[in-house]
């Protein structure tokens, strides 16, 4: 994790503050978008699994080459996105992929108009009247990126519609950003030496995920990142908790044995083990079955995840219910005595 600063708006994610900002003024009246100024956290776990992937993503990008990592929701792309974009030592912009993400959203537009009225009353009774209407061309966090050779982390790109990333062909073969009709002043740029760019993506499967472009993918250094292993889950487990680390082990362990078993529809990552971590430890439970309080919120925090809002029969759910309960008796047993079975959640109302 890295924490970053700005002192203009823009799209920030989580493990981002406020402190100093990287923007600038341009010449010419063009205005531009403040840069995060990335640095290591104090915090971060970095264990050989993240180094291995930060020294291979820095190999590329040192190289010249855009990267791009790609894996499931919750396997920590964007946290390593960041962490590698500190290495760097250069300002960040971010982007954060949707939909409705248009070229002028990455590139820039004409925003804002300035008037210019004058008066002229040189002959006491004839009134001349001369008025003006300019738009400025505002820079956006593409050609910021490009024109200051800041680092681009642009998260989720996939969401964005393909054509959307036209744009992007010229930058990473030609070095040259080719800006609209509308800029005026200059129909392209020399992309700065020190530019880089990192993506980050979800495998196209995924709801909301749009296929990229063979011609954009083909100039992508592209890193596949699977979930952490245990060593790496436990240790973030500890340093982000407070729980002792056996009792972090206990509900890693727990998530893992879920997450193996395949009976979900939505895949339990390290954030589920964060929830119930973070909860545990907050409210002073035991990480046991002995603790019911403990099991309902084991229960609370993985059973929705076994039908993902989809209706199902009172049998099924019960089933489901039951194989829960018994990877938490496994997985996090009694602390009293072996065989002490703790006190199983309260039932709960059929689906609606």
């Amino acid at each position: 994790m890295v924490e970053a600063t700005s002192k203009e708006p823009i799209s920030v994610l989580p493990g981002f503050g406020a402190g100093e900002g990287s923007g600038q003024p341009k010449a010419g009246g063009r205005s531009a978008p403040s840069a995060l100024t990335p640095r290591p956290r104090s915090g971060f776990v970095e264990t050989e699994q993240v180094r291995d992937l930060t020294r291979r993503g820095l190999a590329f990008l040192n190289a010249g080459y855009p990267l791009h990592f790609r894996g499931p929701a919750g396997t920590g792309k964007t946290t390593l996105a960041l962490h590698v974009a500190a290495q760097m030592g250069r300002p960040v912009i971010i982007i954060t992929g949707d939909n409705e993400l248009g070229t002028a959203d990455l590139v820039g537009s004409q925003r804002g108009y300035h008037y210019r009225k004058v008066v002229d009353q040189f002959i006491h009774n004839v009134t001349k009247l001369e008025e003006t209407a300019n738009q400025h061309w505002t820079d956006h966090r593409l050609t910021t990126a490009c024109r200051e050779g800041f680092t681009l982390v642009y998260d989720e790109f996939t969401r964005s519609r393909p054509e959307t990333h036209n744009v992007l062909l010229g930058v990473f073969e030609e070095r040259m950003l080719f800006l609209p009709a509308q800029a005026r002043e200059e129909c392209y740029i020399k992309v700065h030496p020190e530019f880089r760019a990192i993506f980050t993506s979800n495998p196209q499967e995924y709801a909301g995920v749009h296929a990229s472009q063979d011609a954009l993918a083909d100039r992508l250094a592209t890193i596949d990142v699977d979930y952490p292993d245990r060593a790496m889950e436990l240790a973030v487990a500890a340093a982000r908790t407070g729980l002792p680390e056996k009792s972090a082990a206990r509900i890693i362990d727990l998530v893992r044995a879920f997450r193996a078993s395949g009976d979900y529809q939505q895949t339990p990552t390290l954030r589920a083990s964060l929830m119930i971590a973070r909860v545990a430890a907050q409210e002073g439970f035991e990480v046991s079955v002995d603790d019911p309080r403990f099991v309902q919120l084991c229960s609370d925090a993985l059973e929705s995840r076994i039908f993902s809002g989809q209706r199902a029969e009172t049998e099924a759910r019960d089933q489901r219910r039951a194989a829960l309960y018994a990877l938490i008796q496994t997985h996090c047993p009694s602390l009293a005595r072996p065989g002490r079975a703790g006190a199983k959640p309260a039932a709960q109302g059929t689906p609606a």
